[in-house]
């Protein structure tokens, strides 16, 4: 198990121009201006912006930022655990806006990793450790209420969520791994009619007290293919929490919206809307 920090080498900071193979395929970076993306098999896996390590251009980045700023406040120090790694970019973006925070990325690939080690410039250990290891016994093997914050983020080389990350061991584990006031935020690709989030939302609440999901309006109505951000908690949001969080999405340059609780359990098919004293005040009726 590999789980040194992000190293200094010759190269640390000078981003490779050419494609490299990694275990799913072939990657590249790409560089416009200020901004890098990491491409897997022509599919951008990780985007940041070199002059501001808070700057995200991946919506579904932005909506987990705007969900994490609902929660901590950005003087605490939250132990964060990443399944799923790639390039670093979010990791790297909480480490800048919650400096006191630490960060473990756990990365299947080990030619991915230490390609990331020996070329992006991140936060060194102990604010960023990236693991080489399976995300499932990863997740599984960590110790309970260890972390404030898990964030997975992990695909396969089909681009879909591994299914071990998504079943009822998994969410059993997170549930158990989460400290008491923390926050667990899953990105799903999903395609219309949103089915994969109907499913886990019915496996997170099997486990936490309080569920929901982030996306935009025209994947709430089955128009597109796109990311759905879940979100879990063991409590839930506070009025202010969802009214800071909802207006952050709002604003957003791709607006999105937030169902959960009793709104999102009535949306996933579980027959417990607002009467189970849940319910943000959302209308479900025309999603």
């Amino acid at each position: 198990m590999d789980d040194g920090p992000c190293h200094k080498s010759i190269m640390y900071g000078v981003i490779p121009t050419q494609p490299f193979t990694v275990g799913s395929g072939e990657a590249r970076f790409d560089r416009q201006g200020d901004s890098i993306t990491l491409y897997i098999n022509d599919v951008p896996s990780s985007q940041w912006f070199l002059s501001d390590p808070g700057e995200l251009e991946f919506e579904y980045m932005r909506w987990m930022i705007a969900a994490i700023g609902s929660v901590f406040p950005t003087d605490q120090r939250l132990s964060a655990l990443h399944l799923g790694a790639a390039a670093c970019s979010l990791p790297r973006a909480i480490a800048h806006l919650w400096p006191r925070s630490r960060h473990l990325a756990v990365e299947l690939d080990p030619v991915l990793a230490d390609i990331v080690r020996q070329h992006v410039t991140l936060p060194r250990a102990p604010v960023l450790r990236i693991r080489v290891a399976d995300a499932v016994p990863t997740l599984l093997a960590r110790p309970s209420s260890s972390h404030d914050l898990i964030i997975c983020d992990a695909f396969d080389a089909d681009m879909t969520t591994p299914v071990g990350l998504l079943d009822d061991t998994a969410a059993a584990a997170a549930a158990r791994v989460l400290k008491p006031g923390g926050l667990y935020l899953a990105n799903l690709a999903d395609t219309p009619g949103l089915p994969n989030s109907h499913r886990q939302i019915r496996t997170l609440a099997r486990h936490f007290a309080y569920t929901g999901f982030i996306t935009e309006p025209a994947q709430l109505r089955g128009r597109r293919l796109g990311n759905v951000v879940v979100l879990a908690r063991h409590i839930a949001l506070d009025a202010t929490q969802d009214q800071n969080l909802s207006r952050k999405l709002a604003a957003d340059g791709f607006p999105a919206r937030l169902v959960a609780g009793g709104d999102a359990l009535l949306w996933a098919g579980l027959g417990r809307g607002l009467d189970a004293g849940l319910g943000q005040g959302l209308d479900v009726t025309g999603l």
